[in-house]
């Protein structure tokens, strides 16, 4: 939602507004009786002429957007109203006459006019949000947040912002203060990291609980509450009272998805002291947001605590890699694909990613940090950002492209931004480990200079702080809305809020992917909703059909008992033999996650939390197994694939149709050049193959060899997954397919689109 000017009010987007079916009179009724005896029995044929005279009436629209029904809502209105009284075999009474009157020319008694009263009720009935568009305004205003905390507001609460850089102790200072108070809780926006503060509370005779969507561990052996609480952040209470809180990576409060729980923290906490650590990005925002509640905040900055250089030089070839050495990759096909290749030099190399269960984060972390342990290298994801504590001497980013999602949700490839890269980089040096200073380089020279430009730009300040509907005002919209769906109702919600220019409404896409998903299954509102905020990971099938079946069962009140969950996920499970099985059992990992996160919620019908937690540690020890020997792995998918494939796991990231310059290839290249790529790249079976297509025509096979930064031929050939033979043979059959007219990638519609410049080349 965007801004709010304050007092003013925002059209709907009526677009969002559903009609409710009405059935048409099926006749029997006394009202026909008295209509047809007070008059006689209605001309359909008059009356379809009279019906249309009055939606063409120009008086007719103006009364119409007056009372809220703008050009489209009129329309379908309309549309609607002639096809009940065509389509009826009666109506009421007044409506008979009033049809009688004006089909049989009685202009004294009757004008099509008189239809209004009449179509605006009938409007109503399809359209109820006409009815009460002033109480859905003041349910989804959503300009004065900190009102909604009350408990907060009660007391005077004092704000210190730890700002600085990754490895600049100002977490560390922030918790310092949390373990000396009589009482305290910790928000993270990891599990990780809870778990970490969780530890070291416990180990520093602090008694700590553990609370995060799908765990609660207490210190107490009688489970009752300590003063202490590490939780992720969007667990924690706003009604407990603390002494001291701690709020971890404040930055996120602009997340797209995310943000609206450092909101919600940040203005709800009733702690006396509020701990904010974070980028100083994120200073000039806070401050604004504490004005607000008439709260000063109190700024600590904090400088890196160990150098970080970057290099002038590259990596170039994983022959240079040293002890130390971390790759940053942002895909899992090219982590596969380097840590093969690490392998092949006799290296041994742990591997970290997103999708992997914390325990094996953590086992594999555990593995890279042992002096004693020969595995030198990390291969990972950004997953090592935050969370985990790494011995990394030097990050070499493979790539500085990033599947990202933007403000509209859609999702894009673009360069890292500044925050990211600083981000990943400062995880290099760690305070306190073997390496004095960190170091940062790319893989392929052309990426260093960006990485350089990236780097030394400041970071944006945080602008806005994010939303999201709460439960009580999507009940209360569904009270007045009672027909919508509840996907429809979040729609209505987010297109009517009003925000001011400190805060955006959260993308609400997988709440809706979840709503549209479980739709047609009976649930209260409520249910409906907790299962719409459940966990979710959209690209796996396996557990969004298994939400499913959790929902169908649910509504049918039947418990999702252990042995019920086994028999689904055919437990117990062997080791992996392959990615596609790795996989598999990751998707499993997140079905037990699931699970114990609706646990936490309806007790009653999840009721073998104990027992599904158990297999899950057992499920975290095999699929430790498979990542220890991800390269055997890898060799086993890709002898079950056809020859020379290199991609052994889907990525399903669909791009938006407005790509940004980093992600197409330069128009000087040509027609053939980027068609032969795009052969060679599904030789290779690299997706990427998608963005290539999507480049202009220009020049000829030549430039291959001078291709630019994220030339995927060049990378190709550097990773001995195509040769310059492969390449010209690729070009020629390409040409041979070109001139019999046979269009291997793109259409002949595509070629007609080509430039007249590209086609009078090719001839």
């Amino acid at each position: 939602a965007s801004s709010g000017d304050g007092g003013a009010s925002r059209a709907p987007d009526t677009s969002l507004f559903v009609p409710v079916p009405l059935k048409p009179g099926l006749g029997g009724a006394a009202e026909e009786d008295v209509g047809a005896e007070l008059t006689r029995p209605l001309d359909k044929g008059e009356v379809l002429k009279n019906l249309n005279k009055f939606y063409k009436r120009k008086e007719i629209q103006r009364l119409g957007a007056e009372n809220g029904l703008d050009a489209r809502l009129f329309h379908q209105a309309f549309i609607s109203f002639r096809k009940y009284i065509m389509e009826s075999s009666s109506v009421s009474a007044d409506l008979h006459i009033i049809l009688n009157d004006i089909c049989c020319g009685f202009v004294l008694l009757g004008h099509v006019d008189d239809l209004f009263p009449f179509f605006l009720r009938h409007a109503k009935q399809i359209f109820p949000m006409l009815d009460c568009m002033d109480d859905l305004r003041k349910i989804s205003d959503l300009r004065l947040p900190p009102n909604w905390y009350p408990d907060a507001r009660a007391i005077q609460r004092k704000i210190i912002f730890h700002a600085g850089p990754t490895n600049s102790g100002k977490t560390y200072h922030a918790i310092q203060r949390f373990l000396s108070a009589k009482s305290g809780i910790y928000c993270g926006p990891l599990k990780l990291l809870a778990h970490e503060i969780f530890q070291k509370s416990n180990d520093a005779n602090v008694p700590c609980d553990l609370v995060t969507g799908e765990e609660r561990v207490f210190a107490n052996e009688d489970a009752r509450q300590a003063p202490h609480v590490a939780c992720t952040i969007e667990m924690c209470s706003t009604n407990t009272p603390y002494e001291v809180a701690v709020i971890d990576e404040i930055q996120m409060i602009r997340d797209p998805a995310r943000g609206w729980a450092w909101t919600r923290a940040l203005l709800g906490l009733s702690a006396e002291e509020i701990h904010v650590c974070g980028e100083p990005a994120a200073i000039d925002l806070v401050t604004e947001l504490m004005y607000t509640t008439g709260e000063e905040v109190e700024v600590r900055n904090y400088k890196r605590l160990t150098p970080l250089a970057v290099l002038d030089y590259a990596l170039e070839s994983l022959d240079n890699l040293r002890p130390g050495d971390c790759i940053v990759c942002f895909s899992k096909n090219d982590i596969y694909s380097v840590s093969r290749q690490i392998e092949a030099r006799g290296l041994e190399c742990a591997v970290i990613y997103g999708s992997l269960p914390p325990g094996t984060k953590l086992e594999q972390a555990k593995k890279f940090n042992d002096p004693d342990d020969p595995c030198k290298i990390l291969v990972a994801t950004d997953a090592i950002g935050m969370g985990l504590n790494l011995c990394i001497r030097r990050i070499i980013f493979n790539s500085i492209v990033k599947p990202t999602v933007n403000e509209k949700g859609e999702k894009e490839i673009d360069s890292i931004t500044t925050s990211q890269a600083l981000q990943i980089a400062g995880r290099a040096g760690r305070f306190g480990s073997s390496f004095k200073q960190g170091e940062v380089t790319t893989m392929h020279r052309d990426d260093l200079v960006q990485l350089k430009e990236i780097l030394s730009e400041a970071v944006p300040p945080v602008k806005a702080a994010g939303l999201h509907p709460t439960p009580e005002q999507i009940e209360m919209f569904a009270y007045h809305l009672p027909d919508a769906t509840l996907s429809n109702l979040i729609d209505i919600f987010v297109s009517l809020s009003q925000v001011d220019g400190m805060y955006f409404v959260c993308n609400i896409d997988d709440f809706k992917f979840i709503a549209d998903m479980i739709q047609h299954i009976p649930l209260n509102l409520r249910s409906r909703y907790v299962f719409c905020t459940a966990p979710l990971n959209r690209k796996e099938p396996f557990v969004c059909t298994t939400l499913l079946k959790f929902a169908r069962q649910f509504s049918r009140n039947e418990p999702l008992t252990f042995d019920w969950l086994c028999r689904h996920t055919k437990w117990p499970l062997a080791a992996p033999k392959n990615i596609k099985e790795l996989v598999h059992l990751e998707a499993v990992h997140d079905v037990f996650d699931l699970y114990l996160w609706l646990s936490y919620r309806f007790m009653d019908m999840f009721p073998d939390a104990v027992l599904v937690r158990d297999i899950q540690k057992k499920l975290d020890d095999i699929i430790q197994i498979g990542v220890c020997n991800i390269t055997k792995l890898i060799r086993a998918s890709q002898s079950a694939a056809a020859p020379g494939a290199a991609e052994v796991v889907s990525e399903d990231f669909p791009l938006s149709s407005t790509q940004k310059d980093a992600r197409v290839v330069s128009d000087r290249h040509g027609a053939a050049s980027t068609e032969a790529l795009s052969i060679a790249v599904e030789a290779a079976g690299l997706r990427r193959a998608k963005n290539l297509r999507s480049s202009r025509l220009g020049s000829r096979q030549e430039d291959l060899k001078s291709y630019g930064r994220g030339s995927l031929a060049n990378r190709l050939l550097r990773e001995g997954l195509l040769t310059q033979e492969m390449l010209r043979q690729l070009e020629s059959e390409w040409q041979d397919q070109h001139r019999n007219g046979r269009y291997g990638f793109g259409s002949r519609r595509d070629d007609q689109h080509s430039s007249k410049d590209t086609r009078k080349k090719r001839k």
